[in-house]
C-alpha cells in the first residue's frame, strides 16, 4: 500500500478554517495573531514566471506530496510550486504598525511577494524566517504569492532523510509549506527573539531580548512567576542582559517537569512599546568523569542515564506535518508511557511547539542536525 494513502485517527479532525490554529511560538507569545493557515491556491510549473493560471486548492501546512494537502503530486527539482492567497481583511497598513509575516518552515529555497513586490528569499527547509511586509500592503485586496524550488536529494542542500525515490532508510521526499504561516502587527523596535540562560549553581537566570532597533532609551524588564505569583523580577537598558536572582529554584526534570511563567516587556521614556510572554526552566546539562574513571551525562549535578527512541518525525497522512496539535503530544506522551526520558530526534528540526511539549511532559530532547 502506498503511506499517502494512510490516514491517522486525527484526519478527520482537521478543521480547514483553523487548521493547526494554536500559536506557533511559545516561547514568545504575543496577544495579536493572524493564522494564515488553511486552504490557498497552487500551481506547479516547469518556468520562473508567474502563473497565469493556478491548479487548483491546497491545504496548507501540508506540502502537496501529503494526503493531507488534498493534492497528492511529487514536485520535482525541475520545477517550481507556487502558492496564493488573499491576506485577510484586518491585515492593512497602519501608522506606527509594522506587520510581520512569519514561515514555520518552508522545504527548500523560498521567494515570497507581497502584491507582486518581492519581500525576500530564504533557502533551507527547516528554520522559520519571516519578512517585514509592512510597506507593500495597501489598503485594498492584498495577495501574498510564495515561489518554491525544491532539489531534494538531487543538490548538496540539507534535505534529512528525504529521497525522491524512497526506499531502504530513506523516506518520502515532500516540499514547499509545511509549518504554519502567520502574522502579527508590531512596533517598529519590538523583540525579535528573546534568550535565557539558567545557572542552577548561582541561582540565575540570564534574560536576552534581541530587538528590531538599536534603541539607547528603551528598557527591557523580566518578570519570572510561579502560579501567578512573583518569584523575581529585572531590568536592564535595551541591548544589555537581564539578571534574575532565583532563590530555592524549582528544577525542571523528567520526573518533575516545572517551568516558571515569563513575561518580558520592551518600554520606551516609560511607554509599553511591546511585550511577550514566554516560560523559563531551571535546569543544567553536564558530563562529568566519575571516580571510576567514565564519563556519564548529568542533569542538575546528578548522573542521569539517557534512555529514549530516535524519533523520525513522519506522519502517514501529513509527511513532515503533523495533523493536529494533539497528534503531535501523542507521541511525545508515549515516550513517557513506555518509561522513556529523552527523544532522540533524528535529522529533522520540528516546529516550535513540539519542543515546547516536551519540556512540559518531561522530555529531554537529543537534536540532531539536518544532513
Amino acid at each position: 500500500m502506498n503511506m499517502r494513502q494512510l490516514k491517522t485517527k486525527w484526519a478527520d479532525n482537521i478543521n480547514e478554517k483553523n487548521v493547526l490554529g494554536e500559536y506557533p511560538r511559545p516561547l514568545m507569545r504575543r496577544k495579536s495573531y493572524v493564522n494564515l493557515n488553511g486552504v490557498w491556491k497552487y500551481a506547479i510549473k516547469d518556468t520562473k514566471g508567474f502563473p497565469k493560471k493556478m491548479n487548483g486548492d491546497i491545504l496548507v501546512p501540508f506540502s502537496p506530496e501529503a494526503a493531507l494537502s488534498g493534492v497528492g503530486r511529487q514536485l520535482k527539482p525541475d520545477e517550481f510550486l507556487w502558492y496564493k492567497r488573499s491576506l485577510p481583511e484586518e491585515i492593512r497598513p497602519e501608522a506606527g504598525s509594522r506587520w510581520l509575516l512569519h514561515f514555520g518552515a518552508v522545504d527548500q529555497c523560498a521567494v515570497v511577494y507581497v502584491n507582486g513586490k518581492k519581500q525576500g528569499k530564504h533557502v533551507g527547509g527547516y528554520l522559520p524566517f519571516s519578512f517585514d511586509v509592512t510597506d507593500a500592503l495597501q489598503e485594498e485586496r492584498n495577495i501574498l504569492t510564495i515561489k518554491v524550488k525544491d532539489y531534494s536529494d538531487t543538490y548538496y542542500y540539507s534535505r534529512g532523510k528525504q529521497k525522491l525515490e524512497n526506499g531502504g532508510m530513506f523516506y518520502t521526499a515532500q516540499s514547499g509549506i509545511w509549518q504554519t504561516v502567520w502574522m502579527e502587527p508590531v512596533s517598529a523596535n519590538h523583540i525579535t527573539r528573546l534568550k535565557t540562560t539558567p545557572d542552577i549553581d548561582k541561582k540565575i537566570l540570564t534574560v536576552e531580548a534581541h530587538t528590531a532597533t538599536g534603541n539607547p532609551s528603551a528598557v527591557v524588564s523580566v518578570v519570572v512567576s510561579e502560579g501567578g505569583k512573583v518569584v523575581a523580577t529585572g531590568k536592564a537598558m535595551q541591548g544589555q542582559p537581564v539578571q534574575l536572582a532565583i532563590e530555592n529554584a524549582r528544577l525542571w526534570s523528567p520526573e518533575n517537569p516545572f517551568l516558571y511563567d515569563m513575561k518580558v516587556t520592551l518600554t520606551d521614556n516609560g511607554k509599553v512599546i511591546d511585550e511577550v510572554n514566554s516560560y523559563a526552566a531551571m535546569r543544567k546539562y553536564s558530563i562529568r568523569q566519575g571516580a571510576d574513571g567514565i564519563t556519564r551525562l548529568q542533569l542538575n549535578n546528578r548522573n542521569v542515564f539517557h534512555f529514549g527512541p530516535l524519533d523520525q518525525g513522519w506522519w502517514p497522512d501529513g509527511l513532515y506535518t503533523a495533523p493536529t496539535d494533539e497528534a503531535l503530544v501523542y507521541d511525545i506522551k508515549k515516550v513517557k508511557d513506555f518509561g522513556y526520558n529523552m527523544i532522540r530526534k533524528h535529522v529533522k528540526v520540528e516546529p516550535a511547539r513540539w519542543y515546547t511539549h516536551c519540556d512540559k511532559l518531561g522530555v529531554i530532547v537529543w537534536q540532531d542536525m539536518p544532513n
